[in-house]
């Protein structure tokens, strides 16, 4: 990865936004709808503690000089168009509050990530939302039901998954996680072997990749390659050949075919 992408809260925060025309405009209806307050003078937002500036000007070296004087305030900077004074970029977004998908392609095409972004709003039901806050609503019966960390996960992983019962993709209806509770069960647990065919991630069968992004430990000598390692979740143990392996949870063995 090129950027780590991140999520920064700024309701009720100041952000300096410099610039006049429509994309100056957009940056202060973005800073807006994520409830922030919009300065349109530096040396204001450095009074007031501002975090974060937008720079969109039409001139180059007027972008320039402001980005300067704000990364010298220690801000970090955005200038429209101009990824190569960037410290941060605006991804594409698509809103189910309080579920956001962020597309981004740092920099290098904001018409690619709109179109993708287009084509997430047709994937994703508007009652996306609904279901993220009925499973935080739950979080206390579902510690009940699954007091282990490690069970919880799982559980929700099988009920997440395509064709469960909260899959994320179908229109749940709004009692849909108080039915799984009453009637879930534990999730996927056990050892499984993925012999690799090859160094390319995407020859990863559909099952094999849900399985490597929700296994708690993968056990991977030198010759697996980065890319597919990186295809696990972030969280799982990595542990060499021979090592010893947890009793519980999944444990993937990625091996050459």
């Amino acid at each position: 990865m090129q950027s780590l992408p991140l999520f920064h809260r700024i309701a009720g925060q100041p952000v300096v936004v410099l610039g006049h025309g429509e994309a100056a405009a957009a940056k202060r209806r973005l800073v807006q709808r994520a409830g922030g307050v919009v300065v349109d003078d530096l040396a204001e937002g450095i009074d007031t503690g501002a975090r974060l500036a937008f720079i969109a000007h039409d001139d180059d070296m007027a972008a320039r000089a402001d980005a300067i004087r704000a990364r010298g305030a220690g801000l970090l900077v955005n200038v429209t168009d101009r990824p190569e004074l960037c410290d941060f970029t605006v991804p594409s977004l698509v809103d189910r509050d309080p579920v956001l998908i962020a597309v981004g392609t740092g920099g290098a095409s904001a018409g690619l990530a709109k179109a993708l972004r287009l084509r997430l709003e047709r994937l994703l039901p508007q009652g996306l939302g609904g279901l993220a806050l009925a499973l935080h609503a739950a979080r206390e019966a579902v510690r009940a039901r699954w007091p282990s960390p490690g069970e919880r996960r799982r559980a929700l992983d099988a009920a997440l998954e395509q064709g469960g019962p909260l899959d994320p993709l179908a229109e749940a209806p709004a009692y849909a996680v108080e039915r799984w509770l009453g009637g879930a069960a534990a999730g996927l647990s056990g050892r499984f072997v993925i012999a690799l065919r090859s160094d390319d991630p995407d020859d990863l069968t559909l099952r094999e990749a849900r399985l490597l992004g929700q296994a708690d430990a993968v056990i991977a000598g030198p010759d697996v390659p980065q890319a597919v390692l990186a295809r696990a979740r972030a969280d799982a143990v990595r542990l060499p050949p021979g090592a010893p392996v947890p009793d519980q949870g999944i444990v993937i063995d990625l091996t050459r075919a």
